[in-house]
């Protein structure tokens, strides 16, 4: 496999998984460090890129068309937009650290959009968090896979 397809697949996978769409970002990391494609640092900044580049498509739906969030596409349901409205209430800016998390993070990056969060901050909080989880995931790929 070249080099453009691993990095644009990891991109389009990360990107993809921080969105309404189906994605495995995680799997496919993994992979490629088990596999030994591409370069651990360009892994990691493409998948973090990429994720956080969905995130923000998140924040643009809630900033730009929360008043279509009863529609089937949008990417969080009624239930879990609510969940993440109190979260985000409750405490506040500091919860896009946690836009990684499953179920709970994109409604959170959703929300900040809704409530107008400044889009540099969320950018630079959801990148902190999000870049976290993957230094995470590949120290323990390389370890695993030596």
């Amino acid at each position: 496999m070249s080099e453009f397809a691993v990095y644009s697949s990891l991109f389009l996978s990360a990107f993809s998984a921080a969105t309404l769409l189906p994605g495995s970002s995680e799997a496919l990391l993994t992979g490629y460090i088990a596999t030994e494609q591409g370069s651990l640092a360009l892994l990691l900044v493409v998948a973090t890129i990429g994720n956080v580049a969905g995130s923000a498509v998140n924040w643009g739906l809630g900033r730009f068309f929360i008043h279509y969030r009863d529609r089937k596409w949008f990417p969080v349901s009624g239930k879990g937009f609510d969940r993440a409205a109190r979260w985000y209430e409750q405490y506040g800016i500091w919860t896009l650290l946690f836009a990684w998390l499953p179920f709970i993070g994109d409604p959170l990056t959703v929300i900040a959009g809704a409530l107008r969060t400044r889009f540099w901050i969320f950018l630079l909080l959801v990148s902190i968090g999000k870049f976290g989880r993957y230094i995470f995931i590949v120290a323990i790929a390389v370890s695993w896979f030596g």
